[in-house]
């Protein structure tokens, strides 16, 4: 199959394979079966092997998954061998701790190369003790000189919106976008994955009232 025509719903499911096998090779698990593992990721053996023949099937009849080279595999499919240069938009407390979590970016198929504010408090300052914020109205200049494709948006969603058209036609083509504005709604070429956090506390709300009631 193409990976073309690999639906969201199995891309969105590859980082949870993935970091599922991370904790088993940590462990020191060798070889799992797609039962074993469905049961620990609570899903279906069936899914899991659908969801690997999308990229031609890792798993060997009567003997599993080897964990080792499966978490490799999907490390490649999903890229995190990469190092897409990146740039952070919005260096406040949200942009901060984002920074503040350790190889988060190295790790996953990026490198952060410049971070950016327009508050005359956070220009200047450093993040991870190498990064130095720089003023907003540098990010066209930076952008022509190094060449981002990802750009990590932690500004609020006006703001993001004014910046969207300059920031796609710098060749910025991938977003982690936490503004609330969508940047696919108007450029068709782009990536994006939008985090809502609103979104996600309200699914938790809906699950905890829900639960309550059936408990009832």
């Amino acid at each position: 199959m193409s990976t073309k025509s690999v639906s969201t719903s199995v891309i969105n499911r590859l980082p949870r394979y993935y970091r599922y096998l991370g904790i088993l090779l940590n462990s020191g698990v060798t070889r799992i079966s797609s039962k074993e593992l469905a049961h620990q990721m609570k899903v279906t053996a069936s899914q899991i092997r659908q969801d690997l023949n999308c990229f031609g099937g890792f798993g060997q009849q009567g003997y599993g998954y080897n964990v080792e080279m499966l978490h490799k595999e999907i490390g490649q499919i999903l890229g995190v061998d990469k190092a897409i240069p990146a740039i952070l938009i919005g260096a406040g407390s949200l942009g901060r701790s984002i920074m503040g979590q350790d190889d988060l970016f190295q790790k996953r198929g990026f490198k952060l190369i410049g971070a950016f504010d327009k508050s005359p408090k956070i220009i200047g300052t450093t993040l991870k003790d190498w990064l130095v914020v720089q003023p907003a109205d540098d990010i066209v200049e930076f952008c022509r000189q190094h060449h981002p494709r990802m750009a990590v948006i932690c500004i609020p969603r006006t703001e993001a919106e004014k910046l969207a058209e300059t920031l796609v036609s710098l060749g910025i083509d991938a977003f982690w976008n936490f503004s609330g504005y969508d940047f696919t709604y108007r450029f068709e070429n782009v990536s994006a994955v939008n985090v809502h956090l609103g979104d996600s506390l309200l699914t938790l709300s809906y699950l905890v009232n829900h639960r309550d009631e059936d408990e009832a």
